[in-house]
């Protein structure tokens, strides 16, 4: 079990465009196909990206401002965003308007999808982007060679990092699938009196799924499971994990299997993403393209 309480120092500039700050939470393996990086993101300026995709997955809770997803739409506050692997989305123009600097934040989890495909741990994209802006100019999404070429900056540093071309999986779904937490019910848990649970969905073959808990005041929730790590992360109250406090943004990483015991000192809200293994099929899939850009993608 990892514990990480939040702590409103030491934001990280890893993001390519340097106006979204990151507070780095949880993070799994490195070049396993499960890896993921659990962060905090805030918004610092002005934010916009072309219409774009990932070979990776994405699972995204704003808890203050919306997200503009262009094109695609806009993710609101305290709703939550699954961005399936491959799939396009954008283009974002998200001023920051009359908020203040740092007062958007995001909750954003990013995953190896069902693909197979993984997800490159921050380490390897720093140590690529370090040696690659030795060599070239990275500027916003894009990176220049010395000759003039241009690249997705991602796919350039993907290249850097393994030696060979990024490829992204053609989507599962044709469509960001937005959820609504309030139109959930909020329904009881067996044999845990006092806390309660809304069930938001599980997506592809891998079987990833969203919850959201609810322990009501002075209870305690004794929980396992074995389908795969699961990340929680305190929405609003404070309670405590087997002695140890929990407090708004604190996240957990639970094991699969591993039992772990929760107490609520007051009404206590945690949103859940459980991340079973990577299956992987006995031959690799062919749906798959090498271009980072969709067609007719906008890239000004």
């Amino acid at each position: 079990m990892k514990i990480v309480s939040f702590d409103n120092t030491e934001w990280a500039n890893d993001h390519p465009l340097g106006t979204i700050l990151f507070k780095h939470l949880l993070s799994g393996e490195p070049d396993s196909p499960d890896n993921f990086m659990y962060i905090l993101g805030r918004q610092d300026g002005d934010f916009s990206m072309p219409t774009h995709r990932h070979n990776f997955d994405q699972i995204r809770l704003p808890i203050r401002g919306d997200m503009n997803l262009g094109r695609t739409g806009v993710l609101h506050e305290n709703e939550i965003g699954y961005f399936p692997e491959g799939l396009a989305y954008g283009p974002q123009d998200d001023p920051l308007g009359d908020t203040a600097p740092g007062e958007r934040l995001q909750l954003v989890l990013q995953f190896g999808g069902a693909s197979g495909y993984g997800f490159m741990s921050i380490e390897r994209r720093r140590k690529a982007r370090d040696e690659l802006a030795a060599i070239g100019k990275f500027a916003g999404p894009f990176y220049h060679w010395p000759d003039g070429k241009k690249d997705w900056a991602l796919s350039a540093i993907w290249k850097r990092a393994f030696g060979s071309t990024l490829k992204y999986p053609r989507p599962r779904y044709k469509n960001v699938i937005f959820i609504d937490p309030s139109s959930f019910n909020w329904l009881p848990i067996a044999d845990a009196k006092g806390v309660e649970h809304k069930y938001m969905g599980a997506f592809s073959e891998r079987g990833v799924w969203i919850e959201m808990i609810r322990m009501h005041p002075d209870t305690v929730w004794t929980s396992a499971d074995s389908r795969g790590p699961r990340l929680f992360t305190v929405l609003d109250g404070h309670g405590d994990v087997q002695g140890q406090p929990l407090g708004y943004l604190s996240a957990l990483q639970v094991e699969p299997g591993e039992t772990v015991t929760l107490r609520a000192t007051q009404e206590m809200s945690l949103f859940l993403v459980g991340l079973p293994p990577v299956q992987l099929p006995e031959v690799e899939s062919i749906q798959y393209d090498e271009d980072a850009l969709p067609e007719k993608a906008d890239v000004n």
